[in-house]
């Protein structure tokens, strides 16, 4: 038992299975990381190809900038290099990588230098590691090389160590997924003596790097960056090798960061140092940001640097959340504890000393209560002066000049009722009105009314209520403390008014989309259909964004236009190719995103539980959506998604009912056709056999019975034929029957008659009314269904007389076949007029084709009666079918 526990601790963990199993798909990376330019990394990846070229590798150069270096260029002899696509850029024209080429060509391994390069604006990407992540998905291996300073996390670093700002950087993510990381070391003063010596840059290049970048100092920062970087990068190989192989580790495995961001600016180099300590700890980590609950203070801006934040962090490696709370220290150790993070990193503002004695900083509450948690605090850079201190935006001109006129109006009106109320009556408590006005100025113009307003009200009581009247000056000491306190009042009762006027706009916003979301999803689960599905979506996306929409399905291959609004938008090549993208990929593509940028809409998947079902196109109109219209998006796509979803299992499922249906009326038709044909040819070809052997020895009585079976099975053959044919033209919708008078008792009549001369022996009873009126329909195709109804009778009724009655209920006609045989079990009684169902007989046996009925109800329909069946007919036993025609009163007339 004990050994046994040993194996189980010894497994191999099934997450690193898992993601070895994934990168086994894909192509594999493999990054050549330098410090600097200059060190030789296009010079090793060259090196490297030629030698794979030589022992038969399929090697080719994607893009290779050799920037002059003519050792470099000559590296590139004898190896195939794919033609570069010519772009127009700012009035010249760019060689790019052809990445279309590369997917064509398909070689072992491709190689494309400068991973960090950004491509020009109507490429599919705009970044190069996008083209080489979607080689890498089609299975093809990639060369590339990356300076480190090129790292986004570390821009900010690299920026104060050099005091140059990169513009081009990578994810930390792509080196992170990279297979292979080989580190390119050059000693800082070996490069400094070949940019010297013009082998990195041109001489008057060369000599203003010299003075700015390639310092000694730098490089050797620079040096020990990519030297940590690699080191961390082998370091999580080793760990996953070892998980891998159920090898007993050091690894550590409780480490996981939780990172606190706001609309700040000191939030960004919060991400990057968590960043870098994520690395180093080789731990993950989880951005999260806090909403108050209660208020909306966040403006357009602010929530746009939310979203840049966002996408930062999750380029970097993060998960990002958001969270709403009022409580953000309370809601930030919740989250800390249900993620099971160990440590939180968050950033902390200068503050001044009497802000650090009146409030305490979040920091330092959470400090305070984080038992068990370790707390880093980011500071600002001192030389930041807006990080220093909050910056105090005065509001818009629009703004501040409605809410100074609510205020003025509310106390121009409060100042006019308390003379007219001092006129009469003295009373010692008049600036209680004044309240009133901070309040209706709040409610109305919000904050910054009620302060005004209160201002004003403070200055209007002095001036027309404290002596010396229509003076700001004060007499009384206790006049002044008076004002005091009404202003204090005044603006806490104003805050708390606005507060609350915010508050219940905030209650009614999301109340209204609430009610929109539920109204959708109620008529969206009453819709069966896929096609109501789509426009009821398409139609609630524009009522929500204001925005044009439009949504794709996939039809016979390939993507079209289900539904728009409005009807004429229309797509462009762009578009259409970025909507396939979307498709095919599972991921959002367009404007906004890292695939075809250049499109006016943002195409995002339409996810279902089994697979992806459609697209949605947003256009962009100028400005990112908002946080409440991104939620709505975000759910009425979700619930879309699952519509179609069950409306598309909903149509499979009635396509595999209509041909499990199918199969089982064929199957019926060839077991039926093998029975009833074979049955009669069996039958005449022993007739014909016999008269042919026997000739004139047969007696004529014998020869007479021989003659009469070929004639007997002869008919049913027919019969059975005609049946298959009636069925056929009842099917095809090409049963036209005639609209004749036709009288009832001579119908019945020929069908009686003709049914004793086929089941010689049997009693067929009749009785017909004689006040019947004639029915228009086909005598023909009525004497064909009365005589299938008359066979089964004779066929399932046992020995028993078989009744037929015509009589008149109201204006219809009712004709009615009774047998007094075994009958139908309820449950079967609107079966036995479906295709191929057949009762069994006494014996056991069900004879005929199961055809009868059908073709029996097909004809009373198309003639515009009905037909159904009761059981028990007659003493509790038996089967009656009735048919129900239509009469006329034109019976005399025409006879």
């Amino acid at each position: 038992m004990a050994d046994d526990d040993r194996r189980d601790e010894r497994r191999p963990d099934p997450d690193a299975l898992l993601a070895l199993a994934e990168k086994d798909r894909r192509g594999k990376l493999t990054v050549f990381l330098g410090a600097a330019p200059g060190v030789g990394k296009t010079y090793a990846m060259l090196s490297r190809a030629r030698r794979l070229k030589a022992d038969g590798i399929d090697v080719v150069i994607g893009l290779v900038e050799t920037h002059g270096r003519g050792e470099t260029a000559a590296l590139l002899d004898g190896l195939e290099i794919l033609p570069r696509r010519r772009v127009a850029h700012r009035g010249r024209m760019l060689e790019e990588f052809d990445l279309d080429a590369a997917l064509q060509r398909r070689p072992r391994i491709v190689i494309v230098d400068e991973l960090a390069h950004s491509n020009p604006e109507d490429s599919r990407h705009p970044k190069r590691h996008q083209d080489i992540e979607e080689l890498i998905a089609a299975g093809i291996d990639v060369w590339t090389a990356l300076n480190i300073q090129h790292l986004e996390s570390l821009a900010d670093l690299v920026a104060q160590i050099t005091g140059v700002t990169v513009r081009e950087r990578v994810p930390d993510i792509v080196l992170k997924r990279a297979d292979e990381v080989l580190l390119v070391d050059l000693a800082p003063s070996e490069l400094i003596e070949r940019l010297k010596e013009g082998k990195v840059y041109l001489p008057e290049s060369a000599n203003r790097a010299v003075d700015r970048f390639f310092r000694l100092g730098n490089l050797t920062a620079l040096r020990e960056l990519a030297l940590r970087r690699t080191a961390d990068r082998v370091d999580d190989q080793m760990v996953d090798y070892l998980k891998q192989n159920a090898i007993d580790g050091p690894w550590a495995t409780g480490e996981r960061l939780l990172v606190c961001v706001g609309s700040d600016p000191l939030s960004e180099k919060v991400v990057r140092v968590a960043s870098r300590l994520a690395s180093g700890l080789n731990a993950p980590w989880l951005v999260v940001s806090i909403e108050r609950a209660d208020r909306e203070v966040e403006t357009p801006e602010r929530l746009q640097r939310i979203e840049t934040l966002f996408r930062l962090a999750e380029q970097l490696g993060a998960e990002t959340r958001r969270v709403i709370g009022n409580d953000f220290v309370e809601e930030i150790l919740k989250l800390a504890r249900r993620e099971h993070a160990t440590q939180i990193v968050i950033g902390t503002r200068k503050r001044s000393r009497w802000q650090r004695y009146v409030t305490r900083s979040l920091p330092d509450a959470l400090s305070r209560r984080a038992s068990g948690l370790g707390v880093h605090i980011v500071t600002p850079d001192t030389s930041t002066e807006e990080m220093r201190r909050p910056v105090f935006r005065m509001p818009r001109a629009t703004a501040l000049r409605q809410s100074a006129l609510s205020a003025f109006g509310f106390v121009a009106i409060t100042a006019m009722i308390g003379k007219g109320i001092d006129v009469f009556v003295e009373l010692p408590n008049i600036s209680l009105l004044f309240l009133l006005a901070v309040l209706g100025a709040s409610v109305v113009g919000g904050y910054m009314a009620a302060f005004l307003a209160a201002a004003m009200s403070a200055l209007a009581y002095n001036f027309f209520f404290i002596d010396p009247i229509h003076t700001f000056t004060i007499a009384a000491p206790h006049e002044v403390f008076a004002l005091l306190i009404f202003f204090a009042v005044a603006l806490i009762a104003g805050g708390f008014a606005s507060r609350i006027r915010e508050q219940a706009e905030i209650a009614r916003v999301r109340a209204t989309a609430l009610q929109s979301l539920y109204d959708f999803s109620r008529k969206l689960a009453s819709t069966a259909r896929g096609e109501d599905a789509i426009w009821l979506a398409v139609s609630q996306l524009q009522a929500s964004l204001r925005r044009k929409v439009v949504l794709l399905v996939p039809r016979k291959g390939d993507l079209s236009v289900a539904a728009a609004w409005p009807p004429d938008t229309e797509l462009d090549v762009t578009d259409l190719t970025a909507a396939r993208w979307t498709h095919d990929k599972r991921e959002p593509a367009g404007h906004g995103t890292g695939t075809l940028p250049n499109s006016r809409f943002e195409f995002r998947p339409l996810l279902g539980p089994h697979g992806i079902v459609g697209v949605c196109g947003i256009e962009h109109a100028g400005e990112r959506l908002d946080q409440n219209a991104e939620r709505s998006l975000t759910a009425i796509l979700d619930q879309t998604a699952i519509a179609l979803d069950r409306a598309r299992l909903a149509d499979e499922t009635v396509e595999q009912a209509a041909r499990l249906e199918g199969e089982r009326y064929r199957e019926a038709l060839l077991s039926s056709i093998s029975h009833d044909l074979r049955t009669p040819l069996a039958t005449i070809t022993g007739a014909v056999t016999g008269l042919r052997q026997l000739g004139e020895r047969m007696t004529p009585e014998n020869r007479d019975d021989l003659l009469q079976s070929i004639e007997e099975e002869s008919s049913r053959m027919s019969r059975f034929v005609a049946n298959l044919l009636d069925m056929t033209r009842i099917e095809a919708g090409t049963l036209k029957p005639k609209q004749d008078w036709v009288d009832v008792a001579d119908v019945v009549q020929s069908a009686v008659e003709r049914t004793r001369k086929h089941a010689t022996g049997r009693i067929i009873e009749t009785g017909i009314a004689a006040d019947l009126p004639l029915i228009r329909g086909d005598s023909v195709l009525i004497g064909q269904v009365l005589f299938n109804l008359l066979d089964n009778a004779v066929k399932y009724g046992g020995e028993e007389p078989v009744n037929v009655y015509a009589r008149r209920d109201g204006k219809d006609v009712l004709i009615s076949v009774t047998d007094l045989g075994k009958g139908i079990p309820p449950e079967d009684l609107d079966r036995i007029f479906e295709k191929f169902y057949r009762r069994g007989k006494p014996d056991g046996r069900s004879p005929g084709t199961g055809l009868g009925l059908s073709i029996a109800r097909g004809f009373v329909e198309a003639m515009g009666g009905r037909i159904h069946a009761e059981s028990p007919a007659l003493k509790k036993r038996g089967t009656r079918i009735v048919m129900r025609f239509p009469g006329s009163e034109e019976r005399d007339q025409i006879k």
